[in-house]
């Protein structure tokens, strides 16, 4: 059993350049193993995604050889002609004259006000309708009712993309476990992303790690968390943004469902990871776009949570710290106006951690 799937959001890179060279035996790579689902968006890599799309798959490979994803930037939109606009644009960056799967982008409770108030869906049924979209649906990330909501008033999608891992599965502020039953109820497809969390689940705490190793000693990290995913039954496809061919041939790896030993693992370790976790940040970047002081918000939580988890090693991270307040904005600059926060999937409240953030580094 493998269910993986290709994202195009954190791709390979040559310096500030996509690595294409890497990109594209990665992308046959993944076709050789079986692999056929790619998914990328209007947002990711500022429109370089989609572009990547276009040159490393549908240029060099047969066009019934994949399935593509792509969403729509749903809180772009400001008249229900944008969605045609959007569409179009996407079609000529890929290259495609249609998608097999095409998808509302990053609902919550303020884009689908956005969408209802557009007619977004009604978008998505003319496309479908007209062959422009074999499968239609949303990503999400709010909670559960919501969901629900959702759900109940657009039983026509066929997709539901979730943030789901194991480390979010009881997660108060995710919801990932009760977002899965939601769509189960509705008998929804599941599209699992950040199923490694960002890469949070790829690289444990040693206590952690144990846990894991002791089980199965050559199994890596990241294995267990897709696993962990793949054994749900609604899950049809789990995306992992993958840029290099280690984490790929890793991911390629033929799975079985956890059973209840390890199931039991995934519960101890995870323990032990959030406990440890002070900032639960993924690095998906969408808060940077929006800070007027340009602060590399997801760069210093990574090093505020290695300082607190390695109290011993600040001597090591401060120096880094120093190094990016020369071409970014410091913590301490924030001016708490949470642009960066209502852009949140994890829903975190960035400001507040800013200022903990600058009490470590800036004394």
């Amino acid at each position: 059993m493998n269910k993986l799937g290709f994202g195009f959001l954190r791709l390979p890179q040559s310096g500030e350049a996509i690595d294409y060279s890497l990109l594209n035996t990665m992308v046959d790579t993944f076709l050789s193993h079986g692999g056929t689902y790619f998914d990328t968006a209007y947002t990711y890599g500022d429109g370089q995604s989609e572009i990547a799309i276009r040159e490393s798959l549908v240029k060099r490979h047969a066009r019934e050889s994949f399935c593509l994803a792509d969403k729509l930037p749903s809180w772009k939109v400001n008249a229900y002609e944008d969605c045609r606009q959007y569409f179009e644009e996407q079609l000529e960056r890929c290259g495609v004259t249609f998608f097999d799967v095409y998808l509302l982008h990053w609902l919550n409770h303020d884009n689908y006000q956005i969408c209802e108030k557009y007619n977004e869906f009604a978008f998505l049924r003319e496309l479908k309708a007209a062959g422009k979209a074999k499968k239609i649906g949303f990503s999400y990330h709010d909670n559960a009712a919501l969901l629900d909501t959702i759900l109940t008033d657009h039983p026509e999608v066929d997709i539901v993309q979730l943030q789901i891992n194991y480390l979010d599965w009881d997660s108060a502020a995710i919801e990932a476990g009760n977002c899965y039953r939601v769509a189960e109820k509705h008998g929804k497809s599941v599209v699992v992303m950040e199923p490694v969390k960002g890469g949070t689940l790829a690289k444990l705490p040693p206590e952690a790690e144990a846990i894991f190793r002791e089980i199965h000693p050559d199994q890596s990290m990241a294995s267990w968390a897709l696993r962990f995913v793949q054994s749900l039954p609604q899950v049809e496809v789990v995306l992992s943004g993958m840029n290099t061919m280690q984490q790929l041939l890793d991911n390629l790896q033929d799975v079985s469902p956890l059973n209840a030993e390890e199931q039991a693992a995934v519960q101890r370790a995870s323990a032990i990871i959030t406990a440890q976790t002070a900032i639960p940040c993924t690095g998906c970047r969408y808060c940077e776009s929006y800070c007027p002081k340009h602060i590399a918000i997801p760069d210093y939580f990574a090093m505020y949570n290695e300082v607190c988890r390695y109290p011993n090693d600040d001597w090591k991270i401060q120096p880094v710290y120093n190094a990016f307040v020369q071409q970014h904005g410091k913590a301490s600059d924030c001016v708490g106006c949470k642009s960066c926060e209502r852009h949140c999937p994890q829903h975190i409240s960035i400001a507040d951690h800013l200022t903990q953030v600058a009490k470590v580094f800036e004394r």
